[in-house]
């Protein structure tokens, strides 16, 4: 069996910074995707714009060149695509990763869902987070008109659709299904919309709020969801109400796979999730297990992204090649 350098478990924006890195230094490596690159941006609303502008999504030094400042999904799908060919990066697509494990002579073996091994010296997981969305393990949230992920806006045309959530998931998938005449509500544990949404939707929203074109139940949660209602309770009053819907979205945010990171040999704190790494090289407590990009971020998913994940990737290359480790500005303030 081939033994590489080091496995890339992820092959999002994050997971090809990696791979460059370590095409640069030289070291033998291979990146193993569940789906197609970039596969999580490729599940994203059809319409979306990145918070970041284009500059900072930007990997392996190629301008992202477009017309407007921030990119939108197809544009970053594209960008992402070319870099990955222009720097001839060795992956291998729809490989679903069970495990890695550890090995007695100090190699990894790591396997995937449907039989293939993999053996390498080193391990880097740069899975993100998109893939496991957040449960609010209540009756019905299972049921096939209730979704985690938000697609495009025709197909709820002229129906009842109610999102749970205040981020901006939440409100920019209800300012473009009430412009596509869907009944939109809103439904919120806070009293107001996350302070993180997008500064140039906040007006927007509030406004559409105001002119009673965008429902909201600001101070409550959702306690059951049947065909065609939903079930809410205010916190504060304790009063319930049935909401029609006829599709639910729940965009209440999403985790890194924890069960993945367990099974790697990964130390998870309990509560935040975060799993255990030194801040300077992201390795693990598992000596030549690595991590890269949100992955590493627990429940504070909103600590870590491609503009600092990105960054990630050089200092893991560094202690790979056995150079002085830069220094990666973890915390990266985003306007």
């Amino acid at each position: 069996m081939h033994i590489y350098d080091a496995i890339i478990i992820g092959g999002g924006p994050c997971g090809l910074a990696m791979g460059i890195e370590l095409a640069k230094s030289g070291l033998d490596y291979l990146i193993l995707e569940k789906g197609n690159l970039t596969e999580s941006i490729r599940r994203y609303p059809r319409r979306m714009k990145f918070f970041s502008t284009a500059e900072n999504i930007e990997i392996g030094g190629i301008p992202f060149a477009i017309s407007d400042v921030k990119a939108n999904r197809n544009e970053a799908l594209q960008y992402y695509r070319k870099v990955a060919g222009y720097y001839h990066l060795n992956f291998r697509l729809f490989v679903d990763v069970d495990r890695s494990e550890k090995q007695a002579d100090g190699t990894f073996l790591t396997y995937s869902n449907d039989g293939q091994v993999f053996q390498s010296k080193n391990v880097i997981l740069a899975t993100g987070y998109f893939d496991v969305p957040r449960m609010l393990n209540v009756p019905g949230e299972n049921l096939p008109h209730v979704s985690h992920y938000y697609d495009e806006p025709f197909k709820y045309s002229y129906t009842n659709v109610v999102l749970v959530g205040g981020s901006n998931s939440s409100v920019e998938a209800a300012l473009e299904l009430y412009r596509h005449d869907a009944k939109v509500t809103i439904v919120h544990k806070e009293a107001d919309f996350r302070t993180k949404v997008k500064y140039w939707l906040v007006p927007d929203v509030k406004n559409r709020v105001k002119e009673g074109k965008i429902h909201t139940r600001f101070n409550s949660v959702t306690r059951a969801i049947e065909p065609g209602r939903l079930l809410i309770e205010n916190i504060e009053t304790g009063e319930q109400e049935w909401l029609p819907a006829d599709f639910v979205f729940l965009l209440v945010g999403y985790l890194p796979d924890e069960h993945l990171l367990a099974r790697c040999g990964v130390t998870l704190n309990p509560v935040t999730k975060v799993p255990e790494y030194d801040s300077e090289t992201f390795e693990t407590n598992v000596p030549g297990l690595y991590l890269c990009g949100t992955v590493l971020a627990g429940v504070f998913t909103e600590k870590v992204f491609i503009e600092n994940g990105r960054e990630h990737a050089a200092a893991i290359a560094d202690h790979l090649a056995g150079r002085e480790v830069r220094k990666v500005n973890e915390l990266i303030a985003r306007i």
